[in-house]
């Protein structure tokens, strides 16, 4: 696989990207009130920290451990999403309702 070779200003947009995106997943997941909404922040959050492992490609020393984190990155957001699916699931069919004020954590009420 070629090395692309980004300038540092291409370099730069998509690192200030991904921490946009990363960021939006981090305020959506403080402020959601429901589960598809903490699911929806949750692959926010992997989307930017897939976003920033694009410019560890563009250089060709880089690009064999680049490539290892990649598949350890997706095989990680892989296992988050089924577990949350299945969190998603679980909350539905014992309550009724996917909001997330329902779920009790250590005892007390959330």
């Amino acid at each position: 696989m070629p090395a692309m070779n980004l300038d540092l200003t291409t370099v730069s947009i998509i690192y200030a990207t991904a921490l946009a995106i990363l960021l939006a997943g981090y305020f959506t997941a403080i402020s959601c009130k429901d589960l598809i909404r903490l699911l929806i922040a949750l692959e926010l959050m992997f989307g930017g920290v897939f976003m920033a492992l694009i410019p560890l490609f563009s250089v060709a020393a880089l690009a064999s451990p680049a490539f290892a984190a990649a598949i350890i990155t997706i095989f990680t957001s892989g296992g988050e999403l089924l577990i949350l699916i299945a969190a998603i699931v679980i909350q539905d069919r014992r309550k009724k309702n996917i909001f997330v004020s329902g779920i009790k954590a250590g005892g007390e009420r959330l």
